[in-house]
């Protein structure tokens, strides 16, 4: 996984009016902590953030106080109207260290015939992985599934390096029959013949 590097300012304001003028100024308010240090309160660039945040447990490299230092995102929240980012924490990780983040569930192939349907009961797998080699998500094959099967945590393949961090026996998947629904036409009869 790629490092991006982003600028950072210290904050010494707080509260929504210093949050609101960061954020008129294109910068979001974070706040970077872990390894038992005192939480660092800094601004990064909006839109440079917006961008890095596209990847999913992006491994971000940021300047404090004259040194470097890595992190992944663990909260990010959002304008609920606009999209926009108002707020992030950031955890510091070290080269080597292992960390346990969510990791997205991708499938590939195609249900038994027969018009079932996939339910995702979990859209992310939570994995522990060194936080440089973190994988951006994990691909099951769901090939010639039918109904009542299902794929459980520890079913799905994980990238070398990555180990399980949650239940392994949690269900991820499972494969459900498609309810009839009784054409239109028979349902409006019905509706006719009751009024009559």
């Amino acid at each position: 996984m790629a490092e991006i590097k982003l600028a950072t300012q210290p904050r010494s304001e707080f509260g929504k009016g210093a949050a609101r003028r960061a954020r008129r100024d294109n910068q979001v308010p974070a706040v970077v902590y872990g390894h038992g240090a005192e939480p660092v309160h800094v601004t990064l660039p909006a839109h440079e953030l917006l961008l890095a945040l596209r990847t999913a447990n992006v491994l971000i490299g940021l300047e404090i106080e004259g040194k470097d230092t890595l992190v992944i995102p663990k909260a990010v929240q959002r304008n609920p109207l606009k999209g926009d980012i108002e707020h992030v924490d950031l955890l510091t990780v070290k080269r080597g260290e292992k960390v346990n983040v969510e990791v997205a569930v991708h499938v590939e192939g195609e249900l038994a015939p027969g018009g079932n349907l996939l339910e995702y009961v979990q859209n992310t797998l939570l994995v522990e992985a060194e936080a440089t080699h973190i994988p951006e998500s994990v691909t099951v094959s769901i090939a010639g599934l039918d109904a009542g099967d299902s794929i459980l945590a520890k079913d799905i393949p994980l990238p070398s390096g990555s180990v399980l961090a949650g239940d392994e026996d949690a269900v991820v998947l499972q494969v459900v029959a498609a309810q009839a629904e009784e054409p239109a036409a028979e349902t409006a009869e019905a509706a006719e013949g009751t009024e009559a």
